[in-house]
C-alpha cells in the first residue's frame, strides 16, 4: 500500500487507527523492562548481598536512560522517522535483557538496565510514540495519544505477573533472557509496520495547536514554558514512583509476600491503563492542561491514602485507586506540548518533557529506597512523595490560571 505523505487526509483516518493498534503493541514489548526491575529487586538483592537503597539503583538508572535517551530518540525520530529509532529500541532490548540476566554483580546488572535497556531500548518507545501519535490526529488527540501511553501500563499490568512466574519456576536470570528474545524479536517485526512518516511533518500545518502562538507558550518564552514542564514532570514522578517501585519490597516488608506486591502492581497499572483511556476522553474535552491539573489533585490524595492504611485489602484497594487517579498524568504533558508548542519539534519537547517524568522515576525510586535503609520503614518515602506532588500541583495550577487569562482576552 502507498501512503501518500503530505496528504492531510491521513490525519484521522482508518490509517492512523491502524498504526495505533501497532504502536500499542510495540510500547507494550518496549516498556516491560520498567516494571520488571522492581518484581526481581528482592531476588537481586538477596544474590548480590547489597542494600535496599543499592538494590533500588538498577531501576534509578534504567530510568534515567529511559529519560535522557528520550530526548536523543526524539531528535532521531524528528529527522528519519519512527521506524529507524524502533529498530535501536528492539537491539537495545534484546541485548540489555540478555546482558542483565548473565550479570555476575549489582554493578554489571545496572549498567544492562541503564544502557541498553534504558538509554537504547525503552527510550525508542515511549516518546517517541507518543510524540508521533500526537501528529496522526486532530479531532481525538486525546484519546489517540491516551490508548498509545496505555501500552507503558498495558505492559505494566501483563509483564510482572509473568515475570514473577518465571522468577519462582526458572529464576530471575532465565526470565530476563526470554524477556530479551521475545520484546526484542516481536518489537522489531512490528517496527517494519511503521514505516511511514507522519503528513504533520511534510505537510502545511498551524505552527501550534490551541491556538496559541508557538513562541510564546502560556504568554512567556518557549524556553521558560519547557522548563516549567519539566520541573512539573520531575515533581509529579518523584511522587509517583515510590508505589510503583516498591509495592513489591513493601508488601515483603509488611509479611504478606513479593506475590502479593506484584498482584498489587499489576492491578495498579491495569487500572493506570482504564484512567488513561478516560483521561484522554476529558482531555479532548478540556485541554491538556486542565487534565493535568485534574490527574495531579487525584494522585496527591492516592499518596495520602498509603500513609494510614497498611492492611492487605487495603492496600489492593488504594493500588487500584492510585492507578485511576494518576494514569492520565504522563500523556497530559504530551498534549500540552502538542497544544502549545511548534508540530515539527514534538519528538524534541515530548522527549524532554519525558526525560524529566522519567529522572523523577529515577530520584524518587532512589530517594524511597534511601528513606527505607534510614527509617526502617516506608511512611517518610510517602510523605516525601506528597510534598512534592504538592510541587507539581502549584506548576499546574499556574498553568491553568495563564491559560484562563489568556482565553478571557480573546
Amino acid at each position: 500500500m502507498t501512503i501518500p505523505y503530505s496528504s492531510s487526509d491521513l490525519i484521522d483516518s482508518s490509517y492512523a487507527f491502524r498504526r495505533l493498534l501497532i504502536t500499542l503493541a510495540i510500547m507494550t514489548m518496549g516498556s516491560g523492562c520498567l516494571y520488571v526491575v522492581a518484581v526481581v529487586l528482592p531476588e537481586v538483592q538477596a544474590e548480590f548481598g547489597v542494600s535496599r537503597s543499592d538494590a533500588s539503583l538498577p531501576y534509578t538508572v534504567l530510568a534515567i536512560g529511559f529519560g535522557v535517551g528520550g530526548i536523543y530518540m526524539g531528535r532521531l525520530a524528528d529527522r528519519w522517522g519512527i521506524y529507524s529509532v524502533l529498530l535501536i529500541g528492539s537491539a537495545g532490548l534484546m541485548i540489555g535483557f540478555i546482558w542483565a540476566g548473565m550479570s555476575g554483580g549489582i554493578l554489571g546488572f545496572t549498567l544492562a538496565n541503564g544502557i541498553f535497556l534504558g538509554f537504547l531500548g525503552i527510550s525508542a518507545t515511549f516518546s517517541p510514540l507518543v510524540a508521533d501519535t500526537s501528529l496522526w490526529w486532530n479531532k481525538r488527540r486525546g484519546i489517540a495519544v491516551a490508548v498509545c501511553a496505555s501500552g507503558n501500563y498495558l505492559a505494566g499490568s501483563i509483564w510482572p505477573s509473568i515475570a514473577q512466574y518465571g522468577v519462582s519456576t526458572i529464576g530471575w536470570r532465565q526470565t530476563y533472557i526470554w524477556m530479551g528474545v521475545v520484546c526484542g524479536l516481536s518489537m522489531a517485526a512490528l517496527a517494519m509496520l511503521m514505516r511511514p512518516r507522519p503528513p504533520m511533518v511534510t505537510a502545511s500545518v498551524p505552527k501550534a495547536g490551541g491556538g496559541q502562538q508557538a513562541d510564546r507558550p502560556f504568554g512567556v518564552s518557549i524556553g521558560r514554558a519547557q522548563f516549567l514542564l519539566c520541573v512539573a514532570g520531575l515533581a509529579c514522578c518523584v511522587a509517583m514512583a515510590m508505589p510503583q517501585v516498591h509495592i513489591v519490597a513493601y508488601c515483603a516488608d509488611l509479611g504478606y509476600g513479593p506475590a502479593r506486591g506484584a498482584e498489587m502492581l499489576s492491578l495498579m497499572l491495569a487500572c493506570g491503563i482504564a484512567s488513561r483511556l478516560i483521561s484522554g476522553m476529558i482531555c479532548d474535552r478540556i485541554g491538556g492542561v486542565r487534565t493535568l491539573l485534574l490527574g495531579s489533585a487525584l494522585q496527591g490524595i492516592a499518596l495520602v491514602l498509603f500513609l494510614p492504611f497498611d492492611g492487605l485489602v487495603s492496600l489492593y484497594v488504594i493500588s487500584a485507586l492510585f492507578g485511576l487517579f494518576q494514569g492520565g498524568l504522563v500523556p497530559s504533558y504530551a498534549i500540552v506540548v502538542r497544544e502549545y508548542f511548534p508540530p515539527s519539534q514534538a519528538g524534541r519537547r515530548v522527549g524532554a518533557v519525558m526525560m524529566s517524568t522519567m529522572l523523577g522515576m529515577a530520584l524518587g525510586g532512589w530517594m524511597s529506597g534511601k528513606f527505607f535503609d534510614l527509617t526502617g520503614s516506608y511512611q517518610a518515602a510517602m510523605i516525601n512523595g506528597v510534598v512534592w506532588n504538592l510541587l507539581n500541583l502549584a506548576i499546574a495550577t499556574w498553568l491553568f490560571v495563564r491559560v484562563k487569562k489568556q482565553e478571557s482576552l480573546k
